[in-house]
């Protein structure tokens, strides 16, 4: 059976990331074998969050903290997390959250999902839809507005 050890992964960086997101990354999953789950080591600098407030639209994800001291941010408000605290995000808006840190030391946490594709995630306060196809080149980051019809540009119609 393979396996792997969290306590020194190899963490990745990414440096087209914007300031305000840089985060270390380690993805066991694919090694392992894994299909229709996935989870994520991410080392959260100070000042840092993994990405924006978001929800999952057809995910259920988890949140353990590893090391440190997060801030959750979720519908309800925020919230400082410690070391062992396990979080769930239902799909769905209920399900929003973002992870910063907000202290001066690292923070380490896992990210626990299944893995749904297509996919579909929205994030309110910058009003896009990402849709995520699982097909090269089609995956798009959409403003939720305008909203279209169904038929909306399709020929015989008059909407088209």
């Amino acid at each position: 059976m393979p396996k792997t050890n969290l306590a020194d992964p190899e963490i990745e960086w990414d440096e087209t990331d914007p300031e305000g997101y840089r985060c270390g990354l380690f993805r066991p999953g694919p090694s392992l074998g894994a299909k229709a789950t996935g989870s994520s080591v991410y080392v959260i600098p100070p000042g840092q969050s993994i990405c924006p407030y978001h929800w999952e639209a057809g995910e259920e994800e988890w949140l353990l903290v590893l090391q440190g001291s997060p801030t959750l941010r979720e519908p309800d408000g925020e919230t400082l997390l410690e070391p062992m605290d396990l979080c769930f995000f239902p799909a769905g808006p209920e399900g929003a959250h973002k992870v910063t840190n907000a202290t001066d030391t690292e923070v380490r946490v896992l990210m626990y999902s299944e893995l749904k594709v297509p996919g579909a995630s929205v994030y309110p306060d910058s009003d896009k839809v990402g849709v995520w196809t699982g097909h090269d080149g089609e995956d798009r980051m959409l403003r939720r507005t305008p909203h279209l019809e169904y038929f909306d540009g399709e020929p015989g119609t008059d909407g088209g």
